[in-house]
């Protein structure tokens, strides 16, 4: 037999946790899939290389050839900020990158000669 005198909160509580949830639009899949910090896949505004950042590791690739142009490491010093230590794999030149997360989708960024650059991630987020 169900006591429903332990039962009955417990689901108004249930119940408001689900209405809530449809009513605030976002699923916990949403919320789930939806990448955090710098993790993930990034485009250059012009379209010729893809970068990926994972687990510390960073690389990027050419759009057209698939080839392999810079690789490296990264570390996000605060919640909005990744600094980038890569090797130019074309130039052979190792440099430091420091990018700004300026929203889930753009990271702004300079490397050591004070060139500007900026990353989009791909897929984007909403």
């Amino acid at each position: 037999m169900v006591n429903y005198r332990r039962v009955g909160p417990l689901a108004v509580v249930a119940a408001t946790l689900i209405v809530s949830g449809c009513v605030g639009g976002v699923t916990p899949r949403e919320i789930a899939s939806r990448p955090t910090g710098v993790e993930g896949q990034w485009m250059d505004t012009q379209g010729v290389a893809i970068s990926t950042f994972s687990g510390g590791r960073f690389d990027s690739v050419a759009t057209d050839t698939g080839s392999k142009l810079s690789e490296g490491t990264y570390r996000m010093r605060d919640r909005n900020n990744v600094e980038i230590t890569m090797t130019s794999l074309i130039r052979q030149t190792r440099t430091n990158v420091n990018c700004a997360l300026v929203s889930p989708n753009q990271l702004n960024c300079t490397n050591a000669s004070g060139q500007n650059f900026v990353l989009t991630r791909r897929g984007g987020v909403s």
